[in-house]
């Protein structure tokens, strides 16, 4: 049986990282999270957001489609739209997960 060198927090860093490495899905996450209110998560439909970005329609749908299969944003239907909120437990361990490889634990000499 092959050794396992990638563990789960490997893993799942880079599908956060992958899904952030767009200039588009950056603004829709900032975008996203700018519409917190106090009392909730606030949320946004693609029509909402296709105003404010330069993209086609078609490429605001895909960006959306990778933020979601990363888990950081979830999609609500209310009918005809779908609202996209950020999916707040995930976005947490995602940022705990960036922190933890950013601000790596100092080795400590035997």
């Amino acid at each position: 049986m092959a050794k396992k060198v990638f563990q789960n927090d490997h893993l799942e860093l880079a599908a956060v990282a992958k899904a952030l490495s767009h200039p588009a899905r950056i603004y829709i996450m900032e975008r996203l999270l700018s519409e917190n209110r106090c009392d909730g998560v606030g949320c946004c439909t693609s029509g909402e957001m296709i105003n404010d970005i330069p993209i086609a329609r078609s490429t605001l749908s895909q960006h959306l489609k990778e933020l979601k299969a990363a888990g950081l944003i979830q999609g609500e239907v209310e009918l005809p739209t779908i609202r996209y909120c950020v999916d707040t437990k995930n976005w947490e361990k995602a940022k705990n997960l960036l922190i933890e490889f950013l601000n790596p634990k100092e080795c400590k000499e035997k």
